[in-house]
């Protein structure tokens, strides 16, 4: 039996796209996962326990199967101790290959596979921060130092230390929001100052 197996991942939420990539191999069912969690892969576990020898998995890329180049090794030990075997699109992989395809030949992909796995976490952080409410990145300077910084330097009375010092706005983040006060090539007179947009300093007001 030829069995499809999809999972969703931050990259392809849905699963679409892997079954677009595994619809032309005659699978005789595709199994997906309900969830992209690592943890408590119930299709997954069920799939390898019913398999028959004879049985081919088949994905879209090594990702869609394992989680970690432990958890791929395992599953390839128990697919060979099952007699059953393995096509992974994307790697060219398929152990039911006459010619075999021996474990040698699927390290050469665990660079690439184990790529995926650290952008997967990657991008499930800046996901799961995003939505506490952190930001990553550099930590914005607040609008009042800025505006402060910014009058103090047009003052001309202080010099670049003494403004850090008494705003914490370094001399190159200093340079870069007055940048954001030229309107039209031309000087803001001293005591306009433009409203910007921390989030978006290519987003000025005139206030």
């Amino acid at each position: 039996m030829i069995i499809g197996y999809t999972r969703p991942y931050h990259d392809d939420l849905t699963c679409d796209e892997q079954n677009i990539i595994i619809k032309n191999k005659s699978c005789e069912t595709i199994i997906t996962e309900s969830h992209s969690s690592a943890k408590n892969r119930t299709a997954l576990n069920r799939m390898m326990d019913n398999l028959n020898p004879g049985d081919k998995i088949v994905v879209a890329k090594l990702f869609s199967l394992a989680d970690s180049t432990r958890h791929l090794v395992e599953l390839l030990e128990d697919l060979n101790q099952k007699n059953a075997y393995l096509e992974s699109i994307k790697e060219g992989i398929d152990t039911s290959s006459p010619k075999g395809y021996f474990f040698e030949d699927i390290v050469k992909h665990l660079v690439d596979f184990q790529s995926d796995v650290i952008s997967e976490k990657t991008k499930k952080g800046m996901n799961e921060a995003k939505q506490k409410g952190n930001v990553p990145g550099r930590p914005r300077k607040s609008d009042k130092n800025v505006k402060q910084a910014i009058m103090m330097y047009q003052s001309k009375k202080y010099s670049l230390s003494e403004i850090k010092e008494e705003t914490g706005i370094s001399k190159s983040t200093l340079y870069r929001y007055l940048e954001n006060y030229y309107y039209l090539g031309h000087s803001l007179p001293y005591g306009i100052l433009k409203k910007f947009d921390l989030y978006n300093p290519n987003r000025i007001y005139i206030q």
